[in-house]
């Protein structure tokens, strides 16, 4: 009899993993990397960097999945992991950034298409891209707190766990960071 791995709970394979089950840590991966893409996609603001770190990110895990501490839920482990490869990233980025004087080339420079589409469309895409700058030009403290908010809807005692930090400070965090995207988005109306 096999033990079906679906209907164990993130400790128990957590549990499985660290005894050498690698089928265990697969279905934690499994249950986890869209929550993880989505983290540090909005966090790094590039889709290939941001598969690069997730894989990065599970990479870590796995390696030091004796250091899980079941009393806490694993998606709060994972996103730590995750938010600490976004800041080794992005401190690489300015130690590269330093040195080369480069811009890097975004992606979406390249993939941009001169086709004229809808107005609404094209306002949209104007307003979303504004977003994303506005949030990749703050503070890290204040993007981490709004993305995790926001944008991954977590509680703020998640939230407060993730960044470890108390839940007072991820409030104000988080009224700072609506605060300056809402300034910054009222300049661009103006």
């Amino acid at each position: 009899m096999t033990l079906d791995l679906s209907r164990c709970d993130d400790r128990e394979l957590a549990s499985l993993a660290v005894a050498g089950q690698q089928q265990a840590f697969k279905e934690l991966v499994g249950r986890h990397k869209s929550a993880v893409f989505r983290l540090i996609r909005n966090n790094v603001g590039d889709t290939d960097e941001a598969l690069d770190l997730v894989q990065e990110s599970f990479v870590s895990a796995f390696s030091a999945i004796n250091r899980y501490d079941p009393a806490r839920p694993f998606r709060v482990w994972i996103s730590r992991i995750a938010l600490n490869k976004c800041r080794d990233w992005g401190r690489r980025r300015a130690v590269r950034s330093f040195f080369w004087l480069a811009k890097p080339i975004d992606a979406d420079d390249i993939l941009e298409s001169d086709a004229p589409g809808p107005v609404r469309e094209a306002e949209s895409r104007a307003e979303l891209k504004l977003v994303r700058r506005a949030m990749m030009d703050m503070p890290t403290p204040l993007r981490e707190v709004l993305t995790l908010r926001t944008i991954e809807e977590l509680t703020q005692t998640e939230t407060a766990a993730i960044l470890g930090i108390s839940e007072k400070a991820v409030e104000t965090r988080l009224y700072r960071a609506r605060a300056r995207l809402k300034g910054v988005l009222g300049e661009a109306e103006a």
